[in-house]
């Protein structure tokens, strides 16, 4: 029986799960709300609170799964990609319980951690998974990529942004209408008051299958810019037709790319990953191509969507049959290439 812990402490989360023989026995994650009042993560606030946060959320983790910490097989964390202060403090932790408990420690890409998310099990009888090659589209506030997943440890970018993320682009523009931090969840939420059609922003047009959201990112400015200047309260009159519009320009951008390489490769196994992936909008687009396109889509349930210590943990069980082990002396990395 190979029991793994995990631990996620790239950002403002701080995570810790159990997964047994791939199924999940528990998922604890703790969010930092300090954040919000400063419109974006402050790091040094983030990196405190984890040192609170790591031991009473690993405590949880256990208590729910049911086991003990001499139970562990391996403790899992997030090398990086991240934020330096952050990672640092799940690293260490982990380095404090290969110690002390005397097991293997293994070192977890959190962009890898994520595509993997969709191997997680709920049940013994859950088979959900995907099979392999399958395409993965990973969206979140700081990465926009199409991955092509041949093996749980062979990934291949195939397309990625040269700027800016859709969740990026989500939240930058949300800023600017004053609708507060992480905006993409509340342009979610208004977008679907909206009309999508009334207003229209720059697409790029890209060879290949790589993602551009400045050019949009800078239209939706020039379109408050030049409306505000004639009516000042252009912003609160429109601002469900604004997010709607957005939206489903974003969408757009990002399933037009993956649709080509769909085809190109001719793979109809198709996944969604990231914390854009709870956008329900990108969700029906997506169910809307398996229905267009016969694609076999795998959406992540809501608790797998953002940083969480589940992935981690079912990497680290992937990691450990192959005795894909770590020194003591890793550390951790705030920037990565898959």
């Amino acid at each position: 029986m190979i029991t793994i812990l995990g631990i996620e402490s790239s950002c403002d989360d701080t995570a810790a799960a159990v997964i047994q023989d791939e199924v999940l026995l528990s998922n604890v994650i703790s969010s930092q709300k300090v954040h919000e009042s400063y419109g974006g993560v402050v790091p040094e606030l983030a990196s405190r609170a984890h040192q609170q946060n790591i031991i009473p959320v690993v405590d949880q983790a256990l208590k729910k799964a049911g086991v003990s910490k001499e139970d562990i097989t391996a403790v899992a964390f997030t090398r990086g990609p991240g934020l330096m202060g952050s990672l640092l403090v799940g690293t260490s932790f982990a380095k404090g319980f290969s110690t002390a408990m005397n097991v293997p420690m293994i070192e977890v890409n959190h962009l890898h951690a994520h595509v993997l998310a969709h191997f997680i099990k709920e049940s013994k009888d859950d088979d959900n998974q995907p099979k392999y090659p399958f395409l993965c589209l990973l969206v979140s506030g700081g990465n926009s990529q199409i991955i092509l997943v041949k093996a749980y440890n062979e990934m291949e970018i195939i397309g990625q942004t040269i700027d800016d993320a859709a969740g990026e682009a989500f939240d930058k523009c949300a800023k600017v209408m004053g609708l507060g931090y992480p905006g993409g969840p509340v342009v979610d939420r208004l977008a679907k008051e909206g009309d999508p059609t009334k207003f229209k922003f720059n697409k790029p047009h890209l060879q290949g299958y790589d993602y551009s959201f400045s050019g949009l990112k800078t239209s939706f400015l020039y379109l408050l810019r030049d409306e505000l200047k004639k009516d000042a309260g252009f912003i609160e009159k429109n601002k469900a037709d604004l997010c709607a519009s957005l939206q489903k320009t974003i969408i757009d951008v990002l399933m037009e790319a993956l649709r080509r390489a769909a085809k190109d490769l001719g793979i109809k196994e198709v996944a969604v990953a990231g914390g854009v992936s709870a956008n329900s909008g990108l969700r029906a687009a997506f169910e809307d191509h398996a229905k267009r396109y016969g694609w076999k889509i795998h959406i992540p349930p809501f608790g797998y969507t953002t940083d969480n210590a589940a992935m981690i943990a079912m990497t680290g069980y992937f990691k450990y049959q192959d005795k894909e082990f770590c020194e003591m002396d890793a550390a951790p990395f705030s920037r990565v290439v898959m």
